[in-house]
């Protein structure tokens, strides 16, 4: 099953946004291996050079080892790190516009917490 792409970023920054959520939710453990560059390729019907491009950008990251003749495998304590990185990159990037958001409806803390319409 392909899935939608989004037509406004690269494919290879969905897959690595993919794989980022996958290992915050616990898909993906500290330790397991990632799914083969030629594997997530013929899911996603995609070029393996795209894969490989957001492997690159996990293992850049210091997220994701390779392990020579296996493959590249999660690194201990890669979950913690992405989630502080996640919640800064919310916080600095999101939070802002979306308290401008909140301020400009008028919403109440109730509101938000409870789902409430007025």
């Amino acid at each position: 099953m392909t899935p939608q792409w989004d037509n406004e970023k690269p494919i290879y920054l969905q897959l690595y946004q993919q794989v980022v959520a996958r290992i915050l939710d616990g898909y993906i453990k500290e330790g397991e291996a990632l799914p083969s560059v030629r594997k997530v390729a013929a899911e996603y019907q995609v070029n393996p050079i795209t894969i490989s491009k957001a492997y690159q950008m996990l293992q850049d990251e210091q997220v994701v080892e390779k392990q020579r003749g296996k493959g590249l495998f999660v690194k201990s304590g890669a979950q913690e790190i992405m989630l502080d990185r996640e919640r800064e990159t919310f916080l600095v990037q999101q939070w802002p516009e979306i308290l401008k958001q909140i301020t400009r409806l008028k919403l109440s803390a109730e509101q938000l917490i409870t789902g409430d319409k007025l």
